[in-house]
């Protein structure tokens, strides 16, 4: 350690904090009360659903506001329609901010990248539409506010042979719709 720290160590911490608390002020002096509600997040995403940056602030009820503070996107293991935990967590993030925003309607994309023929694949990325769908009624989204579709090995994120790019590929992504096309 150095002597600085060693002798005095409480002056820099003591200084860093100063400094936060003042950084902490200033942001809170420069926000207008005339300005719409805003979320802010760590990340969001871009049309693909990866991740696009970080602190940014979006205006709540927004689509952005539903990528960066629900997320659009939950995964599915090889094939398989079954929900797993860390889908439960972003889906119940999904209904809590669809049942806020209820004029937004919702369009389920589901997709696959597993093993079988085409028509075994655009069944399967239906039935992980439909388990989103199911889940997101389950919580209190009404039905009629949601379309679930299957696109099969359509739109893939990568067309890999590689486990981890397979896995970006069995996924549902949830578009929120002002103006549904269904």
């Amino acid at each position: 350690m150095s002597r600085q720290f060693t002798s005095n160590g409480r002056k820099p911490l003591f200084a860093a904090a100063l400094l936060c608390l003042a950084m902490t002020l200033a942001a809170c002096a420069n926000s207008s009360r005339d300005e719409p509600a805003l979320a802010t997040s760590a990340s969001t995403e871009d049309a693909s659903g990866n991740s696009a940056g970080g602190g940014i602030n979006v205006e709540a009820g927004t689509e952005e506001d539903f990528m960066v503070n629900a997320g659009r996107r939950v995964f599915f293991k090889q094939s398989s329609a079954q929900l797993d935990d860390t889908a439960r967590v972003t889906l119940d993030k999904q209904a809590q901010w669809l049942q806020r925003y209820p004029s937004w309607k919702v369009k389920l994309q589901g997709f696959a990248d597993d093993p079988g023929s085409a028509a075994q694949q655009s069944v399967l990325s239906q039935k992980r539409a439909e388990a989103v769908r199911d889940y997101l009624a389950s919580q209190g989204v009404a039905p009629d506010r949601m379309k679930a579709k299957g696109y099969g090995r359509d739109r893939l994120i990568g067309d890999c042979p590689d486990i981890e790019c397979k896995a970006q590929n069995r996924r549902v992504i949830t578009n929120p719709q002002e103006a549904p096309d269904f």
